[in-house]
């Protein structure tokens, strides 16, 4: 019923903007090629990425505009120039970027102008028919997120709820009008998604000819500014005016004493329910085939969701709301026969969405950063305490890496416990291969590293910090970085405890 990887795999966690680049951001170009080689000269099998969606603030992979949508900041100008869409001047017009972190603003302003210079070539040019089919076999989501792109630019990027009544709810006539007046920038933002989704697929070709499987991530909930929630404010708990009634979070736990309000709108799984999860089908659908495997974030919402009322100030008074997400999965299993997902199931999980992982295959994560707090004999991270079917981690995105932790949030009690279970000493120099070596030993089917736990970097490359506003995101690997003797060592690690 579910399509699991192979038996034993291992990959690494890498974000598309984290690849080395002259353009300031890693994109779709020769360095995601030239990353695919490396992973399988390392014997790796798994390249997980993090959502490839517009990014709408805090440059945050899971606030997006769309959830179908890719963001400009992807586009590769090197295969551009090489399909004739662009010409050597335009990419020598390219400011100075910093290798090592990533200018979101100035990176994406030189990604639309150089995707605007090539709409203006290929207008020119007689043949559109790969232009025609790709707006016809997306038109599902194109038309509505393409007249969202061109309405954000004419009201200044102000959000969707501070439009003109008559095309904030979407009357016929104001689409009309609309989709008359701002054609022009209508075509363009179809043009970047069409340059987009092609150079998408052409490194989705390559893994599939290198043995290596895309595993892509899907976040639960869409922003209130976003195409979605504009274009289907049905599928939402939303007011009168479209305002979200209550929002979406996590109640006080162990992480945080006021809970975590996120501020999504929340699903009206009632409303998706009469429609038979239309959208989410859809959604799934698309997910599924841009990538060989699938994270959804917060799987537990597909259980229950924690709303908060819009007018509290954090997550504290919410209260749970059952959520169809069982008929959901089993309709969708009706329809597409087999779905690879892997669940996030970190944090407080209750019996009903450990029945429903099961109920589907769907395997769950484990961290070996929470391996060595409290009781190990209890602890469901502690290498003794994994099962076969879930997907193990040295750390993930949220997390700080390796060595950050061993440096600076590891307690003496914790220290001790993952030494015995190291059965050596270890050092900060050190630390970060030891993990390496424990996570491919254990019997979970399958290991995932993020690159930075390969290399045993430091906090200062961290990818994200919760609750931190400034700096996430940004960092970048540096040309050259992984060297030949990384890829020898984690080669032998694979092949040693039987993960190629």
């Amino acid at each position: 019923m579910h399509q699991k990887p192979e038996s034993r795999c291992s990959g690494i966690l890498l974000h598309i903007t984290s690849l080395p680049s002259k353009f300031g951001v890693g994109d779709f170009g020769p360095s995601a090629f030239e990353f695919v080689n490396l992973l399988k000269q390392a014997g790796q099998t798994l390249w997980q990425i993090l959502p490839i969606n517009p990014p709408s603030f805090g440059n945050s992979p899971y606030s997006c505009t769309s959830a179908f949508a890719i963001s400009p900041l992807f586009a590769s100008p090197e295969l551009m120039l090489r399909d004739g869409l662009l010409e050597d001047c335009d990419l020598a017009a390219a400011p100075e970027f910093s290798p090592n972190r990533i200018h979101y603003p100035s990176a994406l302003d030189f990604k639309v102008k150089l995707l605007s210079k090539s709409y203006d070539r290929f207008k020119e040019s007689i043949d559109k028919n790969e232009f025609e089919k790709f707006c016809l076999d997306n038109s599902y989501w194109l038309e509505d997120f393409s007249l969202f792109s061109a309405l954000k630019n004419d009201f200044e990027e102000r959000s969707w709820s501070e439009w003109s009544e008559e095309i904030k709810k979407r009357s016929p006539d104001a689409i009309e009008k609309y989709s008359g007046t701002l054609r022009e920038t209508l075509e363009k933002e179809k043009y970047f998604q069409f340059v987009l989704f092609r150079q998408w697929r052409e490194l989705q070709e390559y893994c599939r000819s290198e043995g290596i499987r895309i595993f892509g991530d899907v976040a639960l909930y869409v922003n209130h500014d976003s195409a979605d929630v504009w274009a289907h404010p049905e599928l939402f708990k939303l007011d009168q005016e479209l305002n979200p009634v209550v929002v979406a979070g996590v109640p006080p736990d162990y992480f945080s004493e006021t809970g975590q309000r996120w501020g999504n709108p929340v699903f009206n799984w009632d409303f998706l329910r009469e429609n038979d999860f239309a959208w989410w089908v859809e959604r799934m659908r698309h997910n599924l085939d841009l990538f060989d495997l699938v994270r959804i974030d917060h799987f537990r919402g597909f259980l229950a969701a924690w709303e908060i009322p819009v007018e509290e100030p954090t997550a504290i008074n919410g209260q749970w709301q059952e959520s169809p997400g069982v008929e959901f999965f089993s309709g969708l299993l009706n329809k597409l026969k087999s779905i690879a997902v892997v669940a996030e199931d970190l944090g407080v999980i209750t019996q009903d969405v450990r029945d429903a992982m099961a109920q589907f295959g769907f395997p769950g994560m484990k961290i070996l950063l929470f391996a060595f707090d409290g009781d190990i004999s209890q602890n469901p991270y502690a290498p003794e305490n994994h099962v076969k079917n879930c997907v193990l981690y040295t750390g993930t995105h949220d997390c700080n890496t390796v060595r950050g932790w061993f440096e600076e949030e590891l307690n003496d009690e914790s220290k001790s416990a993952l030494e015995n279970t190291l059965g050596k000493k270890v050092c900060a120099n050190t630390v970060a291969q030891e993990m390496v070596v424990l996570a491919m030993r254990s019997i979970a089917d399958t290991v995932i590293l993020p690159v930075q736990d390969v290399l045993g970097l430091g906090s200062e490359s961290r990818m994200n910090c919760p609750g931190v506003a400034e700096n996430n995101w940004e960092w970048r690997l540096l040309p050259g970085q992984w060297s030949a003797g990384v890829t020898a060592r984690l080669a032998d690690a694979t092949k040693t405890y039987g993960r190629d």
